[in-house]
C-alpha cells in the first residue's frame, strides 16, 4: 500500500484532524441517540455515549510517538472503522429480553478496562506507544476490540435494525483489518514478539 510520506510537523496535523474529527462524530451521535426523555425503555444512551466519550478523552491526552504506520491504507481502515461505528440509530423494540443489556454491560466492562489500562498509549491509527500485557491484555491480545464487539452485538438486540447490522458488520471487517495493521506494526518490536509467544489469540481463545 502507498505510504503517507510526511514530516513530524505533518503527523501532528493529522494526528490534531483525527481528534478534531472524532470529537464532531461524538457530538453527532450524541444528538442522534439521547432520548427526549430518559426511562427504562430507552436507557442504553447512557452505556454507549459515556464509551465512547472516553475514547475522544483519551485521544486528546495520548503521548505522541514516531512509531506510528504512515500506511495510506492504516490510516483509512482506522478512519472507517471509527466512523463506521458511530453512525448506528435508534433501532426498533428490543428482542430476546436482557441477552442484549447483559452483553452490552459485559462489552463495556472488557473495553472500558482496555481502554483504562492503555492510557496515554491509547490511538486509533496503528502505532507503537508501548507494549501491554497486564489485566485483560493476558487473555486476548486485544480485549477493548473484543469488548466493541460483545457490546455492539448486545445493541443490536436492543435496537435492531437492518442499518444497525450493516453498519456493525461493516465495522467489524474494518476491525479485523485493524488488528492486523497493528500487529504488523507492533511486531518490529522484540517485546511483542514475546508478548504474542504468551498469548497467542487475538479476539477469542481458541478460535481466534
Amino acid at each position: 500500500m502507498a505510504a503517507l510520506g510526511v514530516s513530524i510537523r505533518q503527523r501532528r496535523i493529522l494526528d490534531l484532524i483525527e481528534q478534531i474529527t472524532v470529537a464532531v462524530l461524538y457530538a453527532w451521535l450524541t444528538l442522534r441517540l439521547w432520548p427526549s426523555e430518559l426511562s427504562v425503555a430507552n436507557w442504553y444512551p447512557l452505556l454507549i455515549l459515556p464509551s465512547e466519550g472516553l475514547v475522544v478523552f483519551l485521544l486528546l491526552i495520548r503521548r505522541t510517538t514516531d512509531r506510528i504506520s504512515t500506511s495510506l491504507w492504516d490510516w483509512s481502515v482506522a478512519a472507517a472503522g471509527t466512523t463506521l461505528a458511530l453512525l448506528i440509530g435508534k433501532g426498533g423494540a428490543p428482542i430476546f429480553g436482557l441477552l442484549g443489556p447483559c452483553l452490552m454491560v459485559s462489552g463495556l466492562v472488557m473495553h472500558l478496562g482496555a481502554k483504562l489500562s492503555l492510557w496515554k498509549s491509547f490511538g486509533l491509527v496503528a502505532a507503537n506507544r508501548g507494549v501491554k500485557s497486564g489485566g485483560a491484555y493476558r487473555v486476548v491480545r486485544h480485549p477493548m476490540y473484543a469488548g466493541y464487539i460483545v457490546s455492539q452485538l448486545g445493541f443490536l438486540l436492543v435496537a435492531p435494525s437492518l442499518w444497525n447490522a450493516a453498519v456493525y458488520a461493516a465495522a467489524w471487517a474494518l476491525l479485523i483489518a485493524r488488528i492486523h495493521a497493528e500487529e504488523r506494526v507492533l511486531s518490529e518490536d522484540a517485546n511483542y514478539g514475546a508478548y504474542k509467544a504468551l498469548v497467542r489469540y487475538r479476539l477469542l481463545p481458541y478460535v481466534f
